[in-house]
């Protein structure tokens, strides 16, 4: 019974359809809505603006946590509905749109956009959606299994519509831990200080007289798309172990290492998981994104306690893990993105921040968003975040991509989100560059060398050798340095010669 979950009784008559509920967000208007990296995001109200927008004219600017799950922002897309978007996403059909120009995507580091909203550097927000599995007695909003930018879009916003879904587990209230750092300029220090910390309160605190509509809803998370750990990805987690051992034999840190940071997606959750057969226990983490390889390292014993600001599980882990959810309380907990993402925490807690590179280049600049510098994938997202605050920032990659007719390491990135000062390592399966203390010669003789694939590493090291006869700081040939790019678009491949079709 969906009244068992809304405790402040006053509340049950705001039970609505959500095509009701959606009538309350109007053109022109910003909505946030719950929902990061495809975990407790809005899943109703948004199909209903959907199919309002068949018959009449409906365009809002969206915010969310990061990216949603359930084809919501490909129906959105479709149906014509968003002019703004931010300040992540990962959908091929919004992708297309935003390289179109049809929709405007303004891509944010992800600790930032509620702290521009706080100063009014942007907004208001007129309609905050947030997903919830429980509302308590006092009207506060218990998230489901993700907080992102809920709390925030919840606080400003001047409506707020619930979606009350009922196959989330009551077992998620306890498991958040919700701080709002106070207003500028007298902020006072976030106090978290171990992963473990724990310094707000396990529900969203707003004034329930807000709170314009409740929609009851059944529908799951989607479930994420990583694949198991190949030849490639274990090489890139055998590297990046054999250096953490390194690390520990020097004394720069125990063997319980520092609280880990992961990045979404295949090879970033495949090195993780390469640490469960590693040296180290009793190891913390303190990341964004809690994925398949969170669990299996606390079901291995190799993990003591995870902090983030969502669970996002492949489709058999999710079947696995939330009906027993309840079990690993006491050892997770999810905070708001600001928190979690906070440049202050990370710095703290001397975070060791792996995140994936779509790209990088002889002297460690990483792009991570754009194809050919033009084209948008999904955002910077939190890696950003971790790389300029982390104790270390490392960024993994394959170094080939396309059957390899791309090569991941080039002269040049074509857009930069990361600069050479913000890359500590950088790891490919064919070895890892530890850039510390190197100048940036230094770096690309490092690189070249370790983690350029053996067909791609002879042209790098002409090219380097032949920029260190123009000279400089940091040595390149203007004219060639996005030759293999242009190469690639001219002919299918960066290669000098095309590579045989397979």
């Amino acid at each position: 019974m969906y009244r068992d979950r809304i405790r402040l009784k006053s509340l049950w008559g705001k039970v609505v359809p959500a095509e009701e509920a959606a009538f309350l967000i109007k053109d022109g208007m910003t909505v946030g809505m719950s929902g990061f990296t495809r975990a407790g995001d809005a899943k109703a109200v948004p199909l209903a603006l959907a199919e309002r927008a068949a018959s009449e004219k409906l365009k809002i600017t969206l915010m969310t946590g990061a990216s949603l799950g359930n084809d919501v922002d490909r129906i959105l897309t479709e149906a014509g509905v968003l002019s703004r978007r931010l300040p992540f996403q990962a959908d091929p059909v919004l992708r297309k749109a935003i390289n179109r120009g049809e929709v405007m995507f303004v891509d944010q580091h992800l600790s930032e956009t509620v702290e521009l909203l706080r100063s009014r550097q942007m907004g208001p927000v007129d309609v905050a959606v947030i997903e919830a599995c429980a509302i308590t007695e006092n009207g506060g909003i218990v998230p489901t299994t993700s907080i992102g930018n809920s709390a925030t879009f919840a606080i400003l916003a001047e409506k707020i519509i619930i979606e009350l879904n009922l196959t989330q587990p009551l077992d998620l209230e306890g498991m958040h831990d919700v701080y709002i750092p106070t207003r500028r300029p007298f902020r006072e220090p976030i106090p978290v200080v171990t992963a473990e910390s724990r310094a707000g309160l396990p529900y969203i605190p707003i004034d329930p007289s807000k709170i314009a509509a409740i929609v009851v809803t059944r529908k799951q998370d989607s479930s994420a798309s990583i694949l198991p750990p190949d030849d490639e990805t274990n090489a890139i987690a055998g590297h990046l172990i054999e250096f953490l051992g390194r690390e520990v034999r020097q004394g720069r840190m125990g063997r319980s290492l520092a609280p880990l940071q992961a990045g979404i997606g295949t090879i970033a959750n495949a090195v993780l998981h390469g640490l469960i057969d590693g040296p180290f226990h009793d190891l913390t983490m303190y990341s964004e994104v809690l994925q398949d390889s969170t669990f299996e390292l606390f079901d291995a014993g190799k993990l003591n306690f995870a902090s983030g600001s969502s669970i996002t599980l492949s489709a058999g882990k999710y079947a696995e893990v939330l009906p027993k959810i309840g079990s690993y309380k006491g050892r997770l907990l999810l905070r708001p993105q600001e928190i979690s993402n906070h440049p202050e925490v990370i710095r703290r807690l001397g975070v060791i921040g792996i995140n994936t590179a779509l790209e990088c280049d002889i002297y460690g600049n990483v792009n991570s968003t754009h194809v050919n510098g033009t084209q948008m994938m999904n955002g910077i997202g939190g890696s950003g975040d971790f790389a300029r605050n982390s104790h270390l920032a490392i960024f993994v990659t394959k170094s080939l991509a396309k059957s390899g007719a791309i090569s991941s390491v080039v002269p040049m990135v074509t857009h930069v989100d990361h600069n050479e000062h913000d890359v500590d390592v950088l790891v490919t399966e064919a070895g890892l560059a530890d850039l510390r203390g190197l100048a940036p010669r230094e770096r690309a003789e490092t690189i070249i060398r370790n983690c350029v694939h053996p067909s791609y590493r002879e042209l790098a090291a002409d090219y380097h050798r032949r920029a260190l006869q123009r000279g400089g700081h940091t040595p390149h040939l203007l004219e060639e340095a996005f030759a293999w790019h242009s190469r690639f678009q001219q002919t299918g491949s960066m290669m000098p010669t095309p590579l045989a079709a397979e």
